[in-house]
């Protein structure tokens, strides 16, 4: 396991604090008059998502957490459960509590590829591809008028998830949704 310094310690690494994953998320150095510099943290704990702001200094420093990765197929969503399996290892199944990666699992439909972060051999979070593409279900229909102030209206995915749209958006319609910020980018195929 590598050391970080106190400096070292940027966004998109995962360390170790208090004996558990965290990923970094932001950091920001600065030095106050007559101190030494500091580092100011906002880390994510990679299981429950949990954030949290720790300022490291310059004496301290964390253990750079050993993150594996698995291929693995989103399966379902059960009474507060989200369910997947290892790639080619039906058997190897596991789950995450819905709440802790809902902002991830709304853009997956059921046997989509994820990646799996693991600690210690432990599935400890999620990664989905940044771009994703989805059957609108329910489309409104449009109001006449509507289309010349080019606006948008609220549409429901086929994994549930709400985005706005394009009005020339319509049920049946494939659509490609950026994950990162949860908004549509453009239409694939058309119904």
């Amino acid at each position: 396991m590598a050391t970080l310094s106190y400096n070292e310690i940027l966004p998109k690494t995962v360390i170790v604090y208090n004996g558990e994953p965290y990923e970094v998320l932001s950091s920001h150095i600065f030095r106050m008059q007559m101190r030494k510099p500091v580092n100011q943290t906002k880390l994510r704990h990679l299981v429950s998502g949990k954030v949290v702001e720790i300022s490291f200094h310059q004496n301290e420093n964390a253990e750079e957490a050993e993150v594996g990765k698995m291929q693995a197929k989103y399966l379902y969503t059960n009474r507060g459960e989200s369910w997947f399996c290892e790639d080619g290892k039906p058997s190897n199944r596991f789950s995450f509590p819905e709440d802790a990666i809902h902002d991830k699992i709304q853009w997956l439909a059921p046997n989509a590829s994820v990646e799996v972060m693991t600690y210690e051999d432990k599935p400890m979070t999620i990664k989905i591809p940044v771009k994703v593409e989805l059957e609108v279900k329910e489309a409104p229909p449009n109001v006449k008028g509507d289309t010349a102030t080019g606006g948008n209206k609220p549409v429901t995915l086929s994994t549930g998830a709400v985005v706005n749209v394009p009005m020339f958006i319509n049920a049946g319609d494939i659509v490609r949704i950026n994950t990162d910020e949860g908004i549509y980018t453009e239409r694939v195929s058309k119904a």
